[in-house]
Formats: C-alpha cells, structure tokens, sequence
C-alpha cells in the first residue's frame, strides 16, 4: 500500500486491537548485557514531543555501523538479546529469513494521533539475493551511555494477520509502531526516561539494529509504551 490513507488504514486498525493486546502483554525486563550499538544510514523519526537525532551514541566501546549500502556487518561484541526484545516470526514461515546483516532498517512516515505516535518502519534487503520476513520484529526504546534498552519491549498488535514476505534484493517490507506518550502516565509509575534510539531485532533474529530516534521512555516496565505490527509487503509511505 502507498500514500497516507495505507497508513490511516494501518492506524486504525492498530487502534482497535491495542486495548485487547495491552490487557493481555505481561511485562518483560530489559536484556541482561547490552549488545554494541549500531547505527543504520536510513531516515530517522521523530516522537509526539521529541525530535530525531542522528549519530552514534557516545558509549564505552566503538560502536557498530550498518550501512544500506552494505550487505555485511559483524555479529555483536558480547551479550544476547532479550526474549521479550528479539524479532520472532512464529509459525508460518518458511524459505530463506533475512539476516539483520543483510537489511537496512529506518523510520519512514509517521503520523500523530490520540496521545500516540504512529511510526512506520522499513526493512530493505540490501543483499544480492532474496530472502523473507515473517511475523513480529522486536522492537523496544533504548538510550544511555552505554546504549541500553528502556522498559518494556513492544506488546504485538493482533489487527492483521501475519504472511510471508519474500524480499528481492532492493525490495523494502515495512511494519507499524505504535508509541504512547510517556506523560500520559503519572511520573511515579512511569519513571520518565529520555531515548535516543529505536532498539530493533528483524523477525527470528538476535542482533539488534539502532535507528536514531529520540523520544520519552518509561523506565518501568509496569507500563508498556509500545505495540507493533506484522511485516507486510512495501511501505506505508
């Protein structure tokens, strides 16, 4: 789908499914070791009451950069990722999953509604040969000094069901974030928290990728700002 009636529709049907999916998520707690952040060369977002950023963070080790116009990047330098943070496709798919070494990951449009964002997000395969995405990607806010995950991972939106997406090289999938303004939860439960990154794991992968975008966090994992979508087929843009 194209234009901004794909990501009204998008918008809409996230909105139906998030007071069920937000009822039923848990909490989940952040990693326990922080990957080596990364950076990617695509567009950045911007929050409800913040603005994108760019650049990699200043952290203790030197931190990694995936390029769109590279196919390779190095796996990280210690720690897994979180169960709760990692991209997972369920059941359903089948073929060659693209790698996180073979994508380049960006924020595309978003728009504003009800105290929310809606943040499109796109995956371009940046190898030289196809491969497919199924399900969820784990997506969560990260920001500090070293780069670390903030609060809860995001719940999964139920609104569509999830296919295969088959990429060709150049071909972009994208999915549908949506982040709910940390101030509209009292300061005591939410423990406010600036972020500067999207922390983002592909389907069935765990290495992460970060896209720069600064927003406000709950560093309470009793609150979870974020709900995501399923990969589809193009872009919202």
């Amino acid at each position: 789908m194209t234009g901004s009636s794909s990501l009204l529709l998008r918008v809409a049907g996230m909105v139906t499914a998030v007071a069920a999916v937000a009822a039923a998520a848990g909490c989940t707690a952040s990693p326990g070791s922080t990957p080596t952040p990364a950076t990617t060369a695509g567009g950045t977002g911007t929050a409800a009451s913040s603005s994108a950023t760019s650049g990699a963070p200043s952290a203790s080790r030197t931190p990694r950069t995936v390029a769109s116009s590279s196919s390779s990047a190095s796996s990280p330098a210690s720690g897994g990722a979180s169960a709760s943070a990692t991209g997972s496709g369920g059941s359903g798919g089948s073929g060659s999953g693209c790698a996180t070494r073979d994508l380049s990951v960006k924020a595309g449009n978003s728009q504003g509604a009800a105290g929310s964002l809606y943040q499109v997000l796109e995956f371009t395969n940046i190898s030289n040969v196809a491969c497919t995405l199924f399900g969820y990607p784990g997506v969560s806010l990260a920001g500090g000094t070293p780069v670390a995950q903030v609060g809860a991972a995001a719940t999964r939106s139920t609104a569509n069901a999830a296919t295969l997406v088959t990429l060709q090289p150049g071909q972009t999938a994208s999915t549908l974030l949506r982040i709910t303004q940390a101030l509209n939860y009292p300061k005591s439960k939410c423990s406010p928290t600036p972020t500067t990154y999207l922390q983002i794991y592909p389907p069935n992968q765990t290495t992460p990728v970060y896209v720069p975008f600064s927003s406000t966090g709950c560093a309470s994992t009793s609150v979870n700002l974020l709900s995501i979508g399923v990969m589809v087929t193009g872009t919202a843009g």
